[in-house]
């Protein structure tokens, strides 16, 4: 009866996990396709798809972040009807933590 050398184990698991690394590489490198995000930046804007643009420079992505945040700024600034039927509304980022807020603190003191 021979005993394995815990070491001699320890080494063919690493050569198994390294090669099933390298084959699972080689899969998803073979059907990986880049997408839009990995569009190159400072390129001339004619170069890039008109609603990628916006990367061409700096300043044209300086400008589409600021509108962005303004954007997102104005939708948690503001009461919108999500489903009227249901009575679904959005409400300011603001007044939703108030009422959360209300609403655990009545919890609590239940």
């Amino acid at each position: 009866m021979s005993d394995s050398n815990p070491r001699s184990v320890s080494w063919v698991t690493v050569v198994v996990v390294f090669a099933g690394f390298v084959v699972f590489y080689g899969l998803v490198s073979e059907f990986y396709h880049p997408s839009a995000a990995a569009l190159p930046y400072n390129v001339a804007p004619e170069q890039l798809p008109a609603d990628q643009a916006w990367r061409a420079t700096p300043e044209s992505r300086k400008a589409y972040r600021t509108e962005l945040q303004k954007d997102q700024a104005s939708q948690t600034a503001k009461y919108v009807w999500i489903d009227q039927a249901k009575g679904s509304i959005q409400l300011p980022l603001d007044r939703a933590m108030e009422l959360t807020v209300r609403d655990l603190n009545a919890r609590a003191k239940r």
